[in-house]
């Protein structure tokens, strides 16, 4: 989507800015004055996938481009727009591996936190949870040992039940996942969580595969216990980086996603770290964050993708 008056030719560095199309045009006037744009004449926007919009400047420096994203940040936050720069012409097809986590990232809720329900100890397993993601918890295996203990003694019945009434896709996970098959990247699924809910969203979306933790289950009740090696932080950068060697790619040809502490260090391994709708700590560290908008953002899909459209 180059800017009407500045082509890449010229201007090489694009900051695009995302999300709901009457908030776009009501805060432009507000971001043009902000990002000291001159005379330049005021970009055009685009729709782009889930009813959202984006327009797009192109800038003739990396800094020139930070200058303005720094600018633009306050509007941003109180419009609820994302924005980010973008490498030139960048395009999804430009990667080859695209891994993300599984709870809040691709579905909407927490699976343990919703066992947890399901066994009248929500609030101690959600405590433990949330103080994990932050990052307050560090040994994230210990963690999980934790909660999961306190589901002991919860009917298998109930994992059926969450997934059926409580586990939905996260806006733009169905585009994404199709954009991503359709450019040749493979997609992995890794997950902190289990494999039973990591399975269902797995061959839903189309995956190519997955990883999570197996919650051991005896006479159709779980027995509080995880069988075999975590899925933590480190195995994910670990499958990150395996997943890209047997495609014959370097690690700066891969995209992870996630938003919780347990995804840092996956995000950091990858060429493309996007945080999405996480907390502090990752949007901190992560090179891009969708704080608002879909999973099938400009952000992680670029802006010339047909597969997107």
């Amino acid at each position: 989507m180059p800017h009407p008056s500045l082509s890449p030719s010229q201007a090489s560095y694009p900051v695009v800015v995302v999300g709901e199309p009457s908030q776009l045009e009501s805060h432009l006037p507000a971001l043009m004055t902000r990002g000291d744009l001159g005379k330049a004449p005021a970009p055009t926007m685009q729709p782009v996938g889930g009813g959202q919009g984006a327009w797009a400047h192109h800038f003739p420096d990396p800094a020139a481009a930070q200058a303005a994203i720094h600018a633009w940040t306050p509007i941003a936050q109180e419009a609820q727009l994302d924005l980010a720069l973008l490498a030139p012409a960048e395009r999804l097809s430009d990667r080859s591996v695209l891994a993300m986590d599984m709870d809040s990232t691709v579905i909407n809720i927490e699976c343990i936190d919703e066992l947890a329900d399901c066994a009248g100890k929500k609030a101690e397993v959600s405590e433990i949870t949330e103080a994990t993601m932050r990052g307050e918890i560090k040994d994230f295996p210990e963690s999980l040992r934790r909660r999961v203990a306190l589901l002991a003694g919860l009917r298998e019945g109930a994992i059926a039940e969450v997934i059926r009434d409580r586990l939905r896709f996260n806006p733009g996970a169905v585009e994404l996942l199709r954009a991503a098959r359709s450019s040749g990247l493979r997609t992995v699924l890794v997950s902190g969580g289990f494999t039973v809910f990591a399975q269902h969203v797995a061959e839903a979306l189309g995956f190519d595969e997955f990883h999570a933790n197996t919650l051991e289950v005896i006479d159709g009740r779980l027995t509080g216990r995880v069988l075999g090696p975590i899925v933590d932080g480190e195995f994910k950068k670990a499958t990150l980086l395996r997943v890209c060697a047997e495609r014959g790619v370097p690690a700066s040809r891969s995209i992870a996603v996630g938003d919780g502490s347990n995804d840092l260090p996956m995000m950091a391994a990858a060429g493309l770290s996007v945080a999405y709708h996480a907390k502090p700590k990752v949007r901190a560290q992560a090179q891009r964050a969708i704080n608002f908008g879909r999973l099938d953002s400009p952000l992680l899909l670029g802006m010339s993708e047909p597969a997107a459209r």
